[in-house]
């Protein structure tokens, strides 16, 4: 490798990890990504000069040219793409993304595998090969899968009687063919059948858990990808693939983590456990043994106008009516009037990691106005009106309250504490954890049922009337 080309790659590790670092602040969010993206631009032009011609000059001018190809080809969807996603699919579009990501480092491991692995005598090369492949497969499927579970094609998780006895005994399985390819065979039969089980290990890995454990799941397989083409890096000698898939494994796992944390559960029950398999149930107007008490427009908006602090809590309903906007407009008129306006945070609103931010941010809600959880539960008891939008189990209070609660003891934002409890909610359904909220029957609680994108309108047209 000369000297400009591993200062290229040197370089693009170092717009990587600004643009991670820009990543964590709404504020620099979108800075954040061309900066990355400008890296990974610089990345594959420091590739190309490791180009060798085997087989003449015509071997690398077609692999330039297929490049150039599959980088336009990409551009282009991807643009297509993201002009076109609504913000409600944007969690598809990352499970997309993240599948095809994995996908590619899996196809560069088989293919360096089956070109080399044969007569390579470094172990370490098709160790690394094997384990791109496996990971990459599994990120691969495992995405695809969480994209229709998003889409909702598969509305119950799938399981049966000795699911996890399969799913480790495939694992053992693939163990074995492993060791077998890195060992005393490097055959390219072998190599397919390690991937078809592979592939179909995270099929069976995703398919038992639940709507309510996705973003989990996303961000997890997030740093399988990043895992597979960190070890596509090493076999191949690539830097900038070695740093940007430590970058990505290790920042999805960070994140996995802490999204865990945020729902008080380990990794290893959102994978095996329960919670996901609750199904969602029936609408009802009674919840544990309460009656919930509606509301009109006209007195929402009047208790809204004279309170001095109101926090507005954004959960995915506020995605599927697309009233981002409307709840925006809100919080403008009502900061005119002199109310103090924040929106609540949790850490797992949505479908993907941080939906909800993403969400306000395409209304151009003031990044000031965005609130964590941490921050805004001490403050909720001083909370004049607290206005729950789309948002179901984050704010059920039986994740403290009862121990029988498969949400028992994950942190909530605590709108029970608020002076008033505003819900906006199309019916009485449940949400992903498929239990009965009990906020929805406290006495300081009231239901504005309705679309939320409507009903917001209907309250922005009040409180300007008032």
């Amino acid at each position: 490798m000369s000297t400009p080309v591993a200062l290229a790659f040197l370089g693009a590790s170092v717009l990587f990890i600004v643009g991670i670092k820009q990543l964590s602040s709404p504020k620099t969010a979108r800075l954040g990504n061309l900066v990355a993206a400008a890296g990974m631009l610089l990345a594959l032009l420091a590739t190309l000069p490791l180009m060798e011609a085997h087989r003449g000059a015509l071997v690398p001018a077609i692999n330039i040219a297929l490049i150039v190809v599959g980088t336009l080809i990409g551009l282009v969807v991807g643009a297509v793409g993201a002009y076109r996603v609504k913000m409600t699919e944007m969690p598809q579009m990352v499970a997309l993304f993240n599948g095809a990501g994995g996908g590619a480092a899996a196809l560069v491991a088989a293919i360096e595998f089956a070109t080399h692995g044969s007569h390579s005598p470094d172990g370490a090369f098709v160790v690394a090969m094997l384990f791109a492949a496996l990971i990459g497969a599994v990120s691969f499927s495992g995405s695809i899968i969480a994209f229709a579970k998003l889409e909702g094609h598969f509305d119950k998780p799938v399981t049966y009687p000795g699911q996890q006895f399969v799913n480790a005994a495939l694992v053992l399985i693939v163990a074995t063919l492993g060791f077998v390819l890195a060992g005393t065979s490097h055959s390219v039969v072998l190599l397919v059948v390690f991937l078809a089980l592979a592939l179909t290990f995270g099929v069976l890995m995703v398919m038992p858990i639940g709507g309510a454990d996705m973003p989990v799941v996303i961000s997890l397989l997030n740093s399988f990808t990043g895992l597979a083409v960190a070890a596509d890096g090493f076999a191949i000698g690539n830097l900038a693939l070695i740093i940007a898939g430590t970058l990505v494994g290790s920042s999805g796992t960070l994140l996995t983590l802490a999204m865990c944390k945020a729902m008080n559960r380990p990794v290893t029950n959102v994978l095996f456990g329960a919670f996901g398999k609750v199904t969602a149930g029936e609408a009802s107007e009674d919840v544990s043994g309460g009656t919930v008490k509606p509301i009109h427009a006209d007195e929402v908006a009047l208790l809204l106008s004279v309170a001095q602090h109101v926090v507005i809590v954004p959960g995915y309903g506020l995605a599927v009516a697309q009233a981002q906007h409307q709840a925006r407009q809100l919080a403008d008129e009502l900061a005119e009037r002199g109310v103090e306006v924040s929106f609540a945070i949790h850490p797992v609103a949505g479908r993907m990691p941080g939906h909800m931010n993403v969400l306000l941010a395409e209304a151009s809600v003031p990044y000031e106005q965005l609130v964590e959880m941490e921050a805004i539960n001490p403050q909720m008891e001083r909370v004049n009106v607290c206005l729950v939008i789309g948002a179901n189990d984050v704010v059920n209070p039986a994740a403290h309250e009862d121990k029988s609660s498969p949400i028992f003891g994950m942190p909530i934002i605590e709108a029970e504490k608020a002076g008033t409890v505003i819900v906006l909610k199309r019916s009485m359904g449940k949400g992903f954890a498929g239990i009965e909220n009990r906020l929805f029957v406290r006495d300081n609680c009231r239901m504005l049922f309705g679309d939320a994108k409507a009903s917001l309108q209907e309250l922005v047209a009040q409180v300007k009337a008032t």
